[in-house]
């Protein structure tokens, strides 16, 4: 197949499911066995990395005014009763935090199984069972959250720390992870999505950029495998650029639409696509996880 026409395709992939509690992790493996390409060359992992940064910059454009009242009201807040512990600018950093210092910890226990479809369905049915659980015990409870404004210390901390899951799991969706956490510890949908995310900002930020950086510079390899700006192609750099052109603008669609659903409807649909998805891998994928 044309690399323009699988430009866009992964493109498509990236910017519909990065930050829907369905796992982008999930969806760019089975859309690249799908169109066989070759997950052991550099470019292609280092294509993979900057697509989502197309994501990611669709977030922090979308989110920017939300951003920019935070740094002007810290560490007071908009009702004058936050601290600097626990402004949202701050929650937002702790939980972060305590993703990223365990996620480091654990980067070889994460590499071994970034690639497994296996793993991936299993983490689909569960992350949807668990949100399907979770949505439907939240909606029958009183919830005490229902801005970032008002969130805790030790919320923060408990969002953080579940997130984790979804880098040692791939398939778990760091959305699924945050969301439900939230959740648990009595924040409204809209509450927990928002957080998510914030919190998303620098952790797929510190993420994308770890991994960039491993790719570009890879130890205990040989210096010819690693790809640097240099060695990319005119062909490389025009694919390149619309993987991340796509992503972004999905996401900007996606991200808008994503809130408004989640408000009027839960993550119900979600729960249930997830499930569907982990059946379908397991009933009609056999013959791709034989090379997971």
């Amino acid at each position: 197949m044309n690399d323009y026409i699988v430009s866009v395709l992964l493109g498509i992939v990236e910017g519909l499911t990065e930050f829907l509690p369905v796992s982008s992790t999930a969806h760019l493996r089975i859309a690249e066995a799908l169109l066989h390409i070759n997950l052991a060359d550099p470019y292609w992992k280092m294509y993979t990395i900057v697509i989502q940064l197309g994501a990611i910059l669709a977030l922090i454009v979308l989110f920017i005014g939300r951003i920019l009242e935070f740094i002007r009201t810290f560490p007071k807040g908009e009702s004058g009763d936050r601290n600097w512990l626990n402004h949202p600018l701050s929650l937002t950093l702790i939980a972060f935090v305590c993703t990223a210092v365990p996620a480091f910890l654990l980067t070889k226990v994460i590499g071994k199984h970034l690639e497994s479809l296996r793993l991936m369905a299993t983490s689909l049915l569960v992350g949807g069972i668990i949100m399907w659980a979770v949505d439907a015990w939240s909606v029958r409870r009183e919830s005490t959250t229902e801005d970032v404004e008002h969130m805790t210390l030790g919320q923060s901390v408990w969002i953080g720390l579940c997130q984790v899951t979804s880098a040692v799991f791939p398939g778990t969706s760091r959305s699924m992870s945050t969301i439900a956490a939230g959740q648990l510890v009595s924040m409204t949908r809209s509450a927990a999505l928002e957080f998510s995310f914030l919190v998303s900002i620098p952790t797929m930020v510190a993420a994308t950029g770890y991994d960039l950086l491993r790719t570009l510079h890879p130890k205990h390899t040989d210096v010819a495998e690693a790809i640097a700006p240099l060695v990319i192609t005119a062909h490389g750099w025009i694919v390149l650029f619309i993987g991340f052109a796509v992503s972004f603008v999905i996401a900007l669609l996606v991200v808008e639409w994503f809130l408004m659903w989640v408000r009027r409807h839960g993550f119900v649909v979600f729960a249930v696509y997830r499930i569907v998805l982990a059946m379908l891998l397991f009933a009609l994928g056999r013959k791709m996880m034989m090379t997971a």
